[in-house]
């Protein structure tokens, strides 16, 4: 659990960018930036499996960054199919770093979950092109929708994370298999689960804890 949750206000091209940020016991050793899926089918900071994957960052000492997109919470703004999302959060970054000087230098991973991992994909390639200083260490992609919301050239680190359900009735395996094929990606794939990893929390709380000692060994 975390030492404590804060509300922090971040702003992104259309306004407010509405976060949560759980902060782990002692000193912080990096943190996580977890995106949740689509705004316009429920997702919120508060889904299960974006709350998982922080719980498991606290639980390994980083700060879980949690924002609402557009639309969604106190966030302003209206949906915009990945490409407002992604502009919002490459200024998250920046400004969670001016705003906290002692994680800019600091390892971070960049975590989404269905739609949020389209948001992640180009967020990393945006930072990526920009010659951001510290790009994220890892990327770790759930359930991966990246295919169905790309706006640009999506490039990620060669140790990109990919875990999908055997079962996933929103995006098929096959279609997340055709996607991590072409970008010669490894897939972690969950046997029985579902799009929600229904009764498979705790197998994706171990792959975000495997990512993570390879993050914070680095």
């Amino acid at each position: 659990m975390a030492a404590r949750t804060d509300t922090i206000t971040f702003t992104g091209e259309a306004g407010a960018i509405d976060c949560a940020i759980d902060w782990p016991d002692g000193a912080p050793r990096g943190w996580a930036l977890v995106l949740h899926p689509h705004p316009l089918q429920g997702g919120a900071r508060e889904n299960k499996i974006v709350t998982t994957i922080a719980r498991a960052c606290v639980q390994r000492g980083l700060v879980a960054v949690r924002p609402n997109f557009r639309g969604v919470g106190a966030s302003e703004g209206s949906f915009d199919r990945a490409q407002g999302e992604t502009a919002d959060m490459v200024a998250l970054a920046t400004q969670f770093r001016e705003r906290y000087p002692d994680q800019a230098a600091q390892p971070w991973l960049l975590a989404g979950f269905s739609f949020g991992t389209a948001v992640a994909a180009q967020t990393y390639s945006v930072l990526a092109e920009a010659g951001d200083a510290v790009l994220p260490s890892t990327v770790l992609l759930t359930g991966p929708a990246v295919g169905r919301f790309t706006f640009r050239e999506v490039t990620l680190p060669d140790d990109t994370v990919l875990v999908h359900g055997e079962t996933d009735e929103v995006v098929p395996l096959a279609e997340a298999m055709d996607w991590a094929r072409s970008r010669a990606l490894p897939v972690v794939v969950v046997p029985d689960a579902s799009h929600f990893f229904h009764g498979k929390l705790l197998t994706i709380k171990q792959q975000t804890l495997a990512c993570l000692t390879r993050v914070l060994a680095s």
